[in-house]
């Protein structure tokens, strides 16, 4: 019986607390036993509040988008392309911070802050097939941990994007770059006929314009017509689409039901949780990020971040367990009654190994 395909999921996913300085050539060290040199970075201050910077291989170190903004690429930062400012490097495990002179959020001195870090690493040999008329201009991909990062051109009409997962990815992010745009989040556990907005608190957006009334396939994403939407294909626009899929023992995209108590919902995953996303698919229910990395122990105050606010750090009351997670909130934005939630989640360990062998209980 296979229980995971990723003993290791510090291999592809890690989470990093640290105290910024603002120093210049800052080195950010992952904490996991296994070196990793991560693609995606996801950084957010958690004493202020700071707006959310997402930085990856694909576009560069200078370039920084906005989790909790409709902005592109660099928006209305106090800095220029090439300016000392956004990331030094990635590391081989981790990477290297700038001064962070221009208060950009990540390395202010004194600030406590969190970074969420994804491996890629493949830059080459992505797959098409007949259907493919939107071919990336540069990714990287993860075809075991099922995770990409593809930079494209937008179209006039419908088309299909290479991914480069190698299978039918069930959660996935677009956000446009040349210009301002929300951030369109697909989950199959919504459809193919509606979109979230990850910097928005909006109920769930029913528009074929988005993604054509069409599921992905282990080949490409269907985008809908540029002519409609600027969001995610628009001819001389360029975009980011951040993929994922379910791996067994490692990630899950799915979806719960609240029911407005403190006995709240519990999640089965298959393994125990490192890292949370959830979102209600009603209006006015703001996105939860939760790590164990910031409170490694259950007691009812689980902290917690909002992709769509540059607000610092709260708190919501989530157990953390070894095979998924269980919600004590009777808050809307997680546990009302008769709501549907979508969660992106990440492993700390399998539930079980691939030798069969338990992870310990919580």
């Amino acid at each position: 019986m296979a229980y995971t395909t990723i003993d290791d999921p510090e291999a592809y996913f890690q989470t990093k607390i640290y105290t910024g300085n603002a120093t210049d050539e800052t080195a950010i060290t992952l904490d996991g036993d296994t070196n990793m040199q991560p693609d995606l970075i996801w950084i957010k201050d958690r004493d202020a509040a700071q707006h959310h910077r997402v930085m990856d291989s694909v576009r560069g170190l200078k370039e920084i988008l906005r989790a909790d903004s409709d902005d592109g690429d660099l928006g209305s930062f106090p800095y220029t392309a090439g300016s000392a400012d956004g990331l030094h490097s990635i590391d081989s495990d981790g990477f290297t911070l700038t001064e962070d002179d221009s208060d950009l959020g990540f390395n202010g001195s004194g600030s406590k802050t969190v970074a969420w870090c994804w491996k890629a690493g493949t830059t080459s040999g992505i797959t098409t097939d007949a259907a493919t008329d939107i071919t990336p201009s540069a990714y990287s991909f993860n075809t075991t941990a099922k995770f990409s990062i593809v930079k494209y051109a937008g179209a006039t009409t419908a088309g299909q994007l290479a991914h480069g997962l190698g299978v039918t990815p069930t959660f996935h992010m677009i956000k446009k770059t040349s210009g301002s745009g929300n951030w369109q989040v697909y989950s199959k556990a919504v459809g193919n006929t509606a979109t979230l907005s990850l910097n928005q608190n909006y109920a769930t957006d029913a528009n074929a314009y988005y993604y054509n009334n069409t599921d992905p396939d282990s080949v490409n994403i269907t985008l809908g017509s540029g002519s409609s939407n600027t969001s995610v294909n628009t001819s001389g626009q360029t975009y980011m689409c951040y993929s994922f899929a379910d791996v067994q023992g490692y990630s899950k995209f799915g979806s719960y039901t609240g029911n407005g108590n403190a006995d709240g919902a519990f999640v089965y995953l298959g393994f125990a949780p490192q890292f949370l996303l959830i979102k209600g698919t009603a209006a006015n229910r703001e996105w939860i990020l939760t790590d164990f990395t910031r409170q490694n122990y259950n007691d009812g105050s689980t902290p917690t971040v909002w992709t769509n606010l540059a607000d610092a750090e709260g708190n919501y009351a989530i157990d953390y367990l070894s095979n998924g997670f269980k919600q004590r909130s009777t808050s809307a934005s997680l546990n009302a009654s008769g709501n549907t939630y979508i969660y992106m989640a990440f492993a700390e360990a399998p539930f079980v190994n691939s030798n069969g062998v338990p992870c310990n209980a919580r």
